[in-house]
């Protein structure tokens, strides 16, 4: 973890800054495939941001922006998707090269927050908009052949900082040198990290997740059947 990142207390208030707003420049996508990715998004003077439809395959909740891979991306749950700098400059060392703002594919860089420590559900004001932590960010083929990293999927999970989806609870434009006002947590506990390690196989953790019945249904029953759970 970054050491400049602080953490989010539960009772909330002011942390960090939005340092960069980011929208896609659709590419080819990096694996070969024939579709395109968003992956590659680029800095802009800001975003306006709305909540898309229910599925992955509603798009981003960015205007302007664009997804490749509508299986598992876009939709309510995956609007908006915010990154640490200090996360992007931690990696850059890591892996010897320069991730500048919207390289990870986030449409916000921030500065000043950790986002493993953000609790689940968690609503957010930065500008005009009204935000929601939602889901954490699984690593995928894509992301890995577009950073070029061998092993990148084990290396991103190991660290533990997968960033932060979050829904749009209410439109409204962000722009860089906004402020992030967080709201008091919900009483659950589950942070962004947490849920993050759950759902790529820790079971102790998995089941705290679950018990929590804090995801959206469709990350609830991955859950289910990690922990092979049989549900009605």
């Amino acid at each position: 973890m970054a050491s400049s990142l602080l953490k989010i207390p539960a009772a909330g208030g002011t942390h960090g800054v939005v340092v960069s707003t980011n929208v896609a420049r659709p590419i080819p996508c990096p694996t070969g495939e024939d579709k395109i990715s968003g992956i590659n998004k680029l800095p802009q003077k800001f975003i306006s941001v709305f909540a898309p439809g229910p599925n992955y395959g509603d798009g981003s909740g960015v205007k302007g922006d664009a997804i490749g891979d509508c299986k598992h991306h876009g939709g309510a749950d995956k609007a908006v998707y915010a990154f640490a700098l200090e996360e992007l400059q931690w990696w850059s060392k890591e892996n010897s090269s320069t991730y500048e703002s919207g390289a990870f594919g986030e449409n916000l860089t921030t500065e000043g927050v950790d986002w493993s420590t953000a609790v689940i559900n968690q609503k957010v004001r930065v500008g005009s908009a009204l935000l929601q932590v939602s889901v954490p960010r699984q690593p995928c083929r894509t992301f890995a052949s577009w950073l070029d990293q061998k092993g990148w999927v084990k290396s991103f999970t190991q660290h533990g900082d997968s960033g932060c989806y979050f829904r749009v609870l209410e439109p409204g434009v962000i722009s860089p040198g906004d402020t992030l006002e967080f709201l008091p947590a919900p009483e659950h506990g589950i942070t962004m990290g947490m849920a993050f390690r759950a759902k790529m196989g820790d079971k102790e953790l998995a089941r705290q997740v679950y018990e929590a019945q804090c995801l959206p249904s469709h990350h609830h029953e991955q859950l289910a059947k990690l922990l092979r759970i049989n549900r009605p």
